[in-house]
């Protein structure tokens, strides 16, 4: 029997691509857990174990993957990102973080690669592939 991810985090603003990537994941059976969440400051109280989250490890595990999204109100991806560099080391170690984007500014993805936090750069719609190709990578476990 295959090992899974304990959690998979989704940070996106967008509802109807939470619901299908949520529903991919899912179907795959890639992971005990898979969090959706629709802003940057969700996403930081979900790591920290605040707010709405209350550090309750057994109802919101800490993930082994984070596909972020770009462009969102608020707090955009790159605003989280300077919040989660903050972040002490046992609240991001050993995470993997993907930007799953719809941007087609290059700039984008070039500054995806500058960043030590992100370990990739994919477009949205999420595809089967692109987790498989994620998890060979990162998970070999997984695979």
């Amino acid at each position: 029997m295959k090992q899974k991810l304990m959690c998979i985090l989704f940070i996106d603003d967008d509802e109807p691509t939470n619901f299908l990537n949520k529903l991919l994941v899912e179907e795959m059976g890639c992971a005990h857990h898979v969090q959706v969440v629709t802003s940057g400051m969700e996403a930081l109280e979900y790591l920290t174990g605040t707010g709405s989250f209350n550090n309750n490890e057994q109802n919101h595990p800490r993930p082994d993957l984070i596909f972020l999204d770009i462009n969102m109100p608020g707090m955009d991806g790159w605003e989280f990102l300077d919040h989660y560099q903050k972040l002490p080391p046992h609240q991001k170690a050993n995470i993997v973080m993907v930007m799953l984007t719809t941007s087609l500014n290059p700039d984008d993805e070039k500054a995806a690669q500058q960043n030590i936090e992100i370990s990739g750069f994919e477009n949205k719609p999420l595809q089967p592939e692109v987790i498989k190709k994620i998890l060979t990578r990162f998970f070999p476990e997984v695979c």
